[in-house]
């Protein structure tokens, strides 16, 4: 959500900063702008709308700056709107500031400044940060920068620059992400990883409560009392290709696609020759595994999802009782965490806020904490006691689908290597699933191969404004996350229901024609499951089942049926969520919207 990046060197900075925000364009936006400092000159350029629009105003300014920084804004606060856009600057035009996150004392901060003559030209909260360190500015920039990020509350990445020290970046993190990438001669600003790949794979990340002051020869990272902190250098180790389309017209499809590979990047090295679960970065001991009597299983949106599976696995494969809780809501329903409490978080980013939120309560009440995550060096991995990274890849599209197969992948290993610990599983148990997992790569190209008659279903479901998902066990875990698929980026009205809750109200809803995607893949459910299709069927609803190899009797009952390869029961979400994911793809595509970045969604929600 938003997007910051900078530039200090010897060359323009604007086709970096351009470049560096196209990269970023992913995590939605709806305004950008750039600010870059030649001497003392400043260019300000911003507008709403999409970078294109931005590069064509830059076509007709020829300042050659060589330090600058540039914005994609999600609005929070006030409209869309060239107005409202960053970079915001002080009275004079003489210091720019962009910022991702949100100023929670901003009014009381801007009360204060009009006071003492400082005039407003937008709605945002952003615009007190530039006046703010104006009003601090005594000939030193990083220390008026540092007593005013003392004033703010809340949540920000911050990057400043000022005609009256024009050399320079100055940035800082509170509860958002920035990272600083190394170069030759030149240094360089973002607030995620593409930004930076097509330049160095050097890079530092800030932690919360830092300042980095960046030249072009040097990069200083302070505190916000103004102590010299040491950091290690941490080298990214994605491919600059992956970061790009491949020749898929979208990056959706490119990442549907890299499904299998990614599959096996997140077994890689966890499965040894003899059947069991290597999980070497952890540092949880068998006593402490021993000890758990109660899993929270907590994320938002998609990983949220994947949580839900990751519950199966715990009680199932562990034994031990687990809770599924959203992020935004687990902290504030004061949670009863005792002893033996174990929380496990799952972001892709690592820097969800909502998420990151529960983490820090989770740990302030004595909770260890694991973290599934997909971004080395994030703010979850960083904190957590133990993370299992899915080494997915960077994911572009706002609209997740390897992350999420890959979470669910990971959550599978890390309930496998407990019960390990805990002895709850003997060696042929283990080793079931196991063989299930080493397949499981395999069987997801192959449900890829066979996916072929999902683009002209997805044509039917275009037509329609409304489409019902259903399923009982991990097949209605399956279907909300289908349901969110299609209707984040096709804007179609989707609804997901456990299949034995048609007839508490959800009949009313199902009508002739209304399109009904049933997932059936547990057989231990699937005459239930017969039963409820048969329900939808009666009330005239076009039925499309998705099952497994080797469940017979349900083509009948549809209209149509996407059938995957056969593997552990427990292991199906991964492989329906691909012909999931294609139909919401191509629904999208024959909708004419926009795949890769859906209106008003944001690929990292780092505000609460």
């Amino acid at each position: 959500m938003c997007g910051i990046v900078g530039y200090v060197g010897d060359r323009t900075a604007l086709p970096f900063l351009i470049d560096g925000l196209k990269k970023l364009e992913y995590r939605g936006y709806d305004s950008a702008g750039v600010a870059m400092v030649d001497g003392n000159s400043a260019l300000v350029e911003k507008c709403e709308g999409r970078i294109q629009a931005l590069e064509e105003r830059l076509l007709h300014n020829h300042i050659e700056g060589k330090v600058g920084i540039g914005h994609t804004r999600w609005a929070t606060h006030g409209k869309p709107s060239d107005t409202n856009a960053h970079p915001h600057t002080d009275c004079a035009g003489e210091i720019a500031v962009v910022h991702n996150g949100i100023i929670e004392n901003y009014a009381r901060i801007r009360e204060f400044l009009q006071k003492r003559g400082h005039v407003f030209r937008s709605e945002t909260d952003t615009e007190v940060m530039p006046h703010l360190i104006e009003h601090y500015y005594e000939g030193n920039l990083e220390k008026a920068v540092q007593r005013a990020a003392k004033d703010l509350h809340g949540s920000y990445a911050m990057a400043v620059v000022s005609t009256k020290e024009p050399d320079k970046i100055v940035a800082v993190r509170n509860l958002s992400p920035l990272i600083v990438g190394l170069g030759q001669g030149e240094n360089y600003l973002a607030s995620d990883i593409p930004a930076l790949l097509n330049h160095t794979r050097e890079t530092i990340v800030l932690e919360d409560g830092e300042m980095a002051v960046i030249t072009r020869d040097s990069v200083r990272v302070l505190s916000l009392s103004g102590e010299e902190r040491e950091k290690n250098t941490f080298f990214v180790p994605w491919d600059p290709v992956q970061a790009e389309r491949g020749g898929y017209p979208h990056f959706m499809l490119k990442e549907i696609h890299e499904q299998p590979g990614a599959l096996s990047e997140t077994l890689r090295g966890r499965l040894s020759p003899d059947g069991r679960v290597v999980l070497t970065e952890m540092t949880m001991t068998e006593a402490e595994a021993l000890a758990i009597n109660r899993v929270f299983l907590v994320a938002c949106g998609t990983a949220f999802h994947a949580g839900m599976v990751g519950k199966y696995f715990i009680e199932r494969i562990v034994g031990i009782p687990a809770e599924v809780d959203l992020a935004s809501e687990f902290r504030y329903r004061n949670p009863v965490i005792t002893p033996g409490s174990l929380l496990v978080v799952v972001s892709q980013s690592g820097e969800t806020a909502d998420t990151l939120a529960a983490l820090r309560e989770g740990k302030a009440r004595g909770c260890r904490v694991i973290a599934i995550t997909n971004v080395v060096g994030s703010s979850v991995a960083r904190e957590a006691d133990d993370v299992i990274y899915t080494w997915a890849g960077p994911e572009i599209a706002v609209a997740s689908t390897k992350a999420y197969t890959t979470q669910v992948e990971a959550l599978s290993l890390l309930a496998l290597y407990i019960a390990q610990m805990r002895g709850h599983m003997d060696i042929y148990q283990l080793n079931e699933y196991v063989m299930h997992l080493r397949m499981l790569p395999r069987k997801a190209q192959e449900t890829l191969e066979r996916c072929a008659p999902v683009q002209e279903l997805a044509r039917e479901l275009a037509a329609h404004d409304d489409v019902f998902f259903i399923g009982r066990g991990v097949d209605y875990a399956s279907a909300l996350e289908g349901q969110l698929k299609l209707k984040e980026i096709s804007y179609i009205h989707a609804e997901a229901y456990a299949a034995g809750e048609l007839k508490h109200g959800t009949l009313a809803l199902i009508t002739e024609n209304v399109p009904v995607i049933a997932l059936a893949t547990q057989k231990e459910v699937l005459e239930k499951m017969i039963s409820n299709i048969t329900e939808v069927r009666a009330r005239g609803a076009r039925v499309i089942i998705i099952t497994a190899d080797g469940l017979e009797g349900l083509d009948e009952y549809s209209s149509s049926i996407i059938r995957v390869p056969d593997t552990h029961p427990l292991l199906m979400p991964v492989l329906t969520a691909i012909p999931q994911q294609l139909l919401a793809y191509y629904a999208a595509v024959y909708r004419g919207c926009d795949v890769d970045k859906p209106r008003n969604l944001a690929k990292s929600v780092t505000v609460e």
